[in-house]
């Protein structure tokens, strides 16, 4: 299947569950691999008809701005969401990895690989609420900094 990628995506994000990283944003590292829905592209020379790389990055950057997570995990469904509704994406692959975070390790994320299958509906992305995207408040049993 024909993708459209981007890696090393760099965002300051707002993600966390302890004390410290509720008060801040800190930088995640996101890549992405994007199955294109059609084969158009290839032959039309127009943007219009593939997965506009730079309008992804867009609304990846202004969704997180926007947007606290607790885990990299929420945050990694929700852009899948995003990109299998909004691009009609057939699949995603997504990594995200928080930097620095472990003194021996650079980074610590997820990888996550999202399918369309056929008479399934998109998911619908938390990009708009102001609710958790878990739909409980992801802090409520982590009061203390480790």
């Amino acid at each position: 299947m024909d993708t459209v990628f981007i890696h090393g995506l760099r965002v300051d994000a707002q993600i966390g569950i302890y004390r410290r990283e509720r008060t801040t944003t800190q930088p995640v590292e996101i890549d992405l691999d994007i199955a294109l829905p059609n084969n158009r592209g290839f032959t039309s020379g127009k943007v219009s008809d593939t997965i506009d790389y730079a309008v992804v990055v867009d609304r990846i950057v202004k969704a997180l701005a926007k947007t606290r997570f607790g885990l990299v995990e929420e945050m990694a469904e929700a852009i899948a969401s995003m990109l299998i509704k909004d691009f009609a994406a057939p699949r995603v692959r997504i990594r995200i990895a928080k930097l620095g975070i472990l003194r021996n390790a650079s980074r610590v994320g997820i990888s996550i690989e999202r399918t369309v299958t056929a008479g399934e509906t998109a998911r619908t992305g938390h990009w708009q609420s102001k609710e958790w995207p878990s739909g409980s408040n992801p802090f409520a049993d982590s009061d203390t900094s480790p």
